[in-house]
């Protein structure tokens, strides 16, 4: 069937036997085309005087639409602070739910089989199995390691004659079809650059590349339909890949984009302007539903507005920080100062008290350690900060970035303040592995007994040595070290207490990947021109200690579905380095 056909057809199938001039407007084809066309339907008994008849019913049935895939596994970052509360596709936009108003588009259109893939909340979508029929859930329990493309992948069964979606699209009118003639990507004519991927067609209105960047063209934007052949070929490209992972961290569209020559033909179905929303950010959202200026929904946002004495329309420009292995955090500005927002990783309630928490920080903030201090809920975790301009990372290779920072651990131990709780890693580290032994599945290092065993001989071997117990950090490894040209500040005290300077000592040492005669030192310089080999055995051990207390904290935190990827490894090695080299060079 001819694409001409097909629109005459399929127009005649939705509005009946109308008019000539009017199935012309609806198909596109000329007033000609349609007359001598709709001679040709009947002769062939493709309709009949009540309109479509069985034969044209069947001649459409390899462009039926057969079923959707929604995309909704991803956090959505970018949309900070909503998406730490629930997840961008069950935000509510002009009083509808994201992807339920999507369902019901694609309900409307005749798609009865919609499979939706989750991950990040998952649990928050399990409600959509009850509301609509016909709907399967699948899960990407990698959602948080991998991008979308693996996400298609765990559907590749249903990726044929399917919509492929994304749950946090907004649809203005409803673009979906019973009936579709070809593969297609949803598109806007823009006049502007953006950062969006631009579709170059060739002379038929294929995509014959995709370029990542441009000033003006057609931008791609919204859903794409799959057909039998296009759909055949991505599902082999996806399979073919699962062994490489070369498209693991990408997009699908990068599989087209790189595929473009090879890969079935794929349309650009031109929509105006103003039907199609994607949110990139709360602003952007803002901008679309007045509701959400000073009204957002989330705690984060009330929490913000109540401490810095704002309204919600006041806190702007949200930017993710990458970098916290427990928690996710935000900058944000309010009348043009920037401050961070801490919202506490799933799972650290059982091993972060946070009660302490927020006494440590007033206390660190009282002696100027950590001037950067504003609020902290200690029920449920988060924290204000301010931002602190032209701060930089102390670096492992630097001498006097070292001495600058042991200064600072200095100043505090020799202060000998004193709190009414404990950092013991020890101890803690054998509470975490109960945890992971009787609720988390246990253990698969297959070396974890011995490695626990030379680090207990290190904790033996210090105590009675004489160094007693200071109010420390216990996280000192250099993100939470912030350098500026005047200050050195340590911020993120979740782990504070009273506990072994060696505790501080060791940590810093542990992230550093030092070997021995570099971790003597850097021992040396904090310790002075008087230290004693009781002393500098002391913090070797505690490197030992400590690296061990976060390769079990690490296998906790990915036992609770968080990725630490080669931190976990890092502090393994530095866990069996020190506490081998102690064992055979002092005979424990």
């Amino acid at each position: 069937m001819t694409r001409n056909e097909f629109e005459l057809l399929y127009a005649i199938k939705k509005n009946g036997l109308l008019s000539v001039r009017k199935l012309a407007q609806l198909s596109g084809c000329s007033t000609g085309y349609v007359s001598q066309t709709l001679r040709k339907f009947a002769e062939c008994g493709w309709t009949d005087e009540g309109g479509i008849a069985a034969a044209g019913e069947e001649a459409l049935l390899p462009y039926r639409v057969r079923r959707a895939v929604i995309m909704a596994a991803g956090m959505g970052t970018h949309f900070v602070p909503l998406t730490l509360e629930k997840p961008k596709g069950l935000l509510t936009v002009r009083n509808e739910v994201l992807i339920e108003r999507q369902i019901e588009q694609l309900q409307e259109a005749g798609i009865s089989e919609i499979v939706i893939v989750l991950g990040y909340k998952k649990e928050a979508f399990f409600y959509l199995e009850s509301k609509f029929r016909g709907l399967k859930i699948l899960i990407n329990p990698e959602y948080n390691t991998k991008n979308n493309a693996h996400t298609l992948y765990l559907a590749k069964e249903y990726l044929k004659s399917c919509y492929v979606c994304s749950a946090d699209n907004y649809f203005e009118e409803n673009p979906f079809e019973a009936y579709v003639y070809r593969s297609y990507y949803a598109g806007v004519r823009v006049e502007k650059k953006t950062k969006e991927w631009y579709m170059i067609p060739d002379e038929k209105m294929n995509i014959a590349r995709v370029k990542k960047t441009g000033t003006k063209g057609w931008i791609m934007l919204g859903h794409a339909y799959w057909d039998e052949a296009f759909g055949a070929a991505m599902v082999r490209i996806l399979e073919e890949d699962r062994d490489v992972g070369n498209y693991d961290l990408t997009v699908w569209e990068q599989i087209l984009v790189e595929n473009i020559g090879s890969l079935p033909p794929m349309e650009i179905k031109v929509y105006p302007p103003d039907v199609i929303f994607e949110f990139d950010s709360l602003d952007d959202l803002r901008r679309f539903d007045a509701d959400y200026v000073d009204h957002t929904h989330t705690k984060i946002m009330r929490n913000i507005a109540k401490v810095l004495d704002c309204r919600e329309s006041e806190i702007l420009n949200f930017t993710p920080i990458k970098e916290g292995l427990t928690n996710t955090s935000f900058v944000f500005e309010v009348k043009g100062k920037k401050y961070v927002y801490r919202h506490p990783g799933d799972g650290t309630e059982a091993i972060i008290d946070r009660a302490h928490e927020k006494k440590s920080l007033e206390l660190a903030k009282s002696i100027g350690v950590d001037p950067t201090f504003i609020c902290m809920d200690a029920q449920q975790g988060w924290k204000i900060s301010s931002y602190v301009e032209g701060i930089r990372t102390p670096s492992y290779g630097s001498f006097e970035d070292s001495k600058r920072v042991l200064a600072v651990m200095r100043s505090l131990h020799e202060r000998n303040l004193s709190v009414p709780w404990t950092f013991l890693p020890w101890e803690e580290a054998g509470k975490i592995e109960e945890i992971l032994r009787t609720e988390k599945g246990g253990i698969a290092d297959q070396e974890f007994d011995q490695l626990k065993e030379n680090v207990g001989k290190c904790f033996a071997g210090c105590e009675g040595d004489g160094i007693t117990m200071r109010f420390c950090h216990c996280d000192t490894y250099a993100p939470n070290w912030m350098l500026t040209e005047e200050e050195t500040i340590l911020i993120d005290w979740e782990y504070a207490g009273n506990a072994d300077p060696g505790c501080d000592i060791g940590t810093y040492i542990m992230d550093s990947m030092w070997e021995v005669p570099e971790a003597e030192r850097f021992i040396a310089e904090y310790c002075g021109p008087d230290m004693t080999g009781a002393q500098k055995f002391h913090y070797l051990a505690y490197t030992a200690i400590l690296s061990y207390y976060w390769y079990v904290w690490a296998l906790y935190r990915e036992a609770c579905g968080a990725v630490m990827g080669e931190s976990l490894y890092n502090w393994h090695v530095m866990a069996k380095r020190y506490s081998r080299y102690l064992v055979e060079a002092y005979s424990l």
